[in-house]
């Protein structure tokens, strides 16, 4: 496996490759990889011959007061777990490398960047269309993986890789949970012990939603107001969204039909997690 820091580096070398194995996979990460990282680069090990796993801290996705700082940063770790999995690369740059001096370009994919995690988190689809429309532009990607836990983001990318006639095509890999069922997540390691047990309520309230769809309620009111009556049993979780909404466009849907997808966001003390489920 090889690591590459430069973006001429990884045009060289997945343009050579690609005479060898013809598919070629890119698996966007920020590092502190885990079992839900590891899922992705199976299934792109298992439908590509040549597999990128990007380690990169994007600044421009975070906001002033998030947690650029502070983000888990794990490379040699990270490194063990894409080797294990069966990758191909790592292409591990510098901010400088992805963001030169004076950098000015960025993409933004209007509407639904603002919806869902967009609502609260200002300018950060913004960050994550720019970042991965670079990544799928320097590596000439056939496929790109990511997880379903971002459910919002993979909305925005799927416009993004639409809008701009982009050749790769976004494939969405199940949510990976913990036994308890927490869903997998690099800032789960934030959570103290007290914290994660209350982070619960967030799987809690999505398999509640199930339950009540696998039962015949379909009505969004219902199922939100279900979920929210979850988390009222955590008064110290601080609940940012709870919704039922078209996937495509992020917009609110008023009846659980399959394919919709049902979102939750919350703050556990400073940590804030995302969770959904996808309607059958």
């Amino acid at each position: 496996m090889e690591i590459i820091r430069t973006v001429e580096e990884l045009r060289q070398w997945t343009r050579a490759d690609r005479y060898e194995t013809n598919t070629i996979g890119v698996v966007p990460t920020m590092g502190a990889l885990h079992a839900g990282h590891a899922s992705l680069i199976r299934a792109a090990r298992n439908s590509c011959g040549c597999v990128v796993v990007s380690i990169f801290v994007n600044p421009t996705q975070f906001g002033p007061n998030e947690d650029y700082a502070r983000y888990p940063r794990t490379f040699d770790a990270d490194c063990e777990i894409a080797k294990a999995e069966g990758a191909t690369l790592i292409f591990a740059p510098a901010v400088e490398e992805m963001y030169p001096p004076g950098a000015a370009t960025f993409v933004e994919v209007e509407g639904l960047s603002s919806r869902l995690d967009g609502a609260s988190r200002p300018g950060h689809f913004r960050g994550v269309a720019t970042v991965v429309s670079k990544l799928l532009i320097a590596t000439e990607a056939d496929l790109a993986f990511f997880g379903q836990k971002d459910a919002a983001q993979v909305a925005v990318l799927r416009r993004m890789v639409a809008d701009l006639r982009l050749p790769a095509r976004i494939v969405v890999c199940p949510i990976v949970r913990e036994a308890d069922g927490l869903a997998l997540s690099s800032r789960n390691a934030y959570l103290s012990a007290s914290e994660r047990t209350k982070a619960l309520a967030l799987s809690r309230a999505i398999r509640y939603a199930e339950g009540l769809v696998a039962a015949g309620e379909r009505r969004a009111g219902s199922l939100i107001a279900a979920a929210r009556q979850i988390f009222a049993t955590e008064p110290a979780i601080r609940v940012d969204y709870v919704e039922l909404v078209d996937w495509e466009t992020l917009l609110p849907a008023e009846t659980a039909a399959p394919g919709t997808l049902f979102a939750v966001a919350a703050w556990v003390g400073s940590t804030r997690l995302i969770d959904n489920t996808i309607i059958a």
